[in-house]
Order: C-alpha cells, then sequence, then structure tokens
C-alpha cells in the first residue's frame, strides 16, 4: 500500500525487472536488482545470526532474527511518516528495507522448519496443500501395496496458514489505511514479546557465567 509493490514477491519482482529491461526503463530496473538484492542479504543475515547463536550454544537461536525484524519495523513505523515527505527516496528505500525484513523472515521460518515452510511463498503453500488434497481424494485399490494416504496434519497447518496470511493482509490493509506507518508499531512489539524470552535468557546466562 505504501509503494504499490509486493515486496516479498520475488517471482513477480524478477518478471517487473526483465519487463524494465526490454521497455529500458532504467530506474525500475535498478530498484527492482536492488529489491533482489536486500532480499537475498535478509536471507543471509538470518543465516549468519542462526548459524552463529547455534554455534554459541545460545538458546535465542532463532530469536535473533526475529529481534532484528522487530527493530527494523519500529523503525519502519515510527519514521515513515517522517520519509514519506520525502517522496523521491521514501518509496526506493522503504522497498528495499521490506524486502530485507521479508528475507530475513522468509529464512528464519525456513530453517526452523528444515526448509519445509516458506512463510512469504504462498504460491509453494497452495501447490503442496493441492498435492495433499489430491492425495485424500485418490482413490487406493483394496488389494494394492502402494497406498497414497495424505498428510492431515500437514493439510491442517497449510490450510490455516493460507488463511492468515489472508487475514493478516486484512488487518494490515485495515490498518494502514486508518493508522498509517504507526501500524507496524504494536507488531514489532509482538515479535519483541516472543523473541526478547530467549534473548534475557541467554544474557542472564552469559553475565552469572
Amino acid at each position: 500500500m505504501v509503494v504499490g509493490s509486493y515486496t516479498s514477491h520475488m517471482t513477480g519482482i524478477v518478471s517487473t525487472m526483465a519487463d524494465a529491461v526490454v521497455l529500458q526503463q532504467t530506474a525500475l530496473v535498478l530498484v527492482s536488482l536492488g529489491a533482489i538484492l536486500f532480499f537475498l542479504a535478509g536471507a543471509a543475515s538470518s543465516a549468519v545470526l542462526i548459524n552463529w547463536a547455534r554455534r554459541q550454544r545460545l538458546q535465542s537461536i532463532y530469536a535473533l532474527p526475529l529481534m532484528l525484524e522487530a527493530g527494523l519495523l519500529l523503525v519502519f513505523g515510527l519514521l515513515g511518516a517522517w520519509i514519506e515527505g520525502w517522496r523521491w527516496f521514501a518509496a526506493p528505500a522503504t522497498v528495499l528495507l521490506l524486502c530485507y525484513v521479508m528475507g530475513l523472515q522468509n529464512a528464519m521460518i525456513t530453517k526452523v522448519s528444515n526448509s519445509e515452510i516458506r512463510t512469504t511463498h504462498v504460491t509453494g503453500i497452495v501447490t503442496d496443500l493441492g498435492i495433499e488434497l489430491g492425495k485424500w481424494m485418490y482413490w487406493n485399490q483394496a488389494s494394492g501395496d502402494h497406498r497414497v494416504v495424505a498428510d492431515r496434519p500437514k493439510m491442517r497447518l497449510l490450510a490455516s496458514m493460507l488463511i492468515m496470511f489472508f487475514v493478516g493482509g486484512v488487518v494490515g490493509a485495515l490498518s494502514f489505511g486508518h493508522l498509517g506507518f504507526i501500524s507496524t508499531v504494536p507488531l514489532a512489539f509482538v515479535l519483541v514479546l516472543l523473541a526478547g524470552v530467549p534473548v534475557w535468557d541467554d544474557i542472564v546466562s552469559y553475565w552469572q557465567s
């Protein structure tokens, strides 16, 4: 809603960049390339934080990327209205910031789920849900050795993720429409609460050691 683009949609951004190359729209090519690189940087940052925390045997292995994400959302929410006054700078900077956050979050969830879930990749969620539905509807022969059985817990998880993604989009659109940039601040505080406990435990353990 801020920049008229879906910053988690790398397929669309790459397609846009390809179109822009053909149409010789240099500015759009550069912004699209920047979005891809910042998404990549966010994913790489998440991997670095997680692997470092695992090497240090911290309890906050997956909390560190969440804390970074919360901090960036807080900056976005508190400074977004001010940056909006610098429109020529605000739109590209916002795209890059949000792409970094999306890469950070997507990589963190991918690591947590052992590469089974990517929260920003709804195409994958719908595809996997369709596969499980196909298994569920498949008619097995009574004497067959290789029975096709749907993973019902996975179906419920995928369906709930799809529904919550949609609900989150509706809530995000409504809250931004009524509150503007500040609507991301409560979300940042929720992330801090989720990630704060293991981070605090690590701090306490460090000072007691």
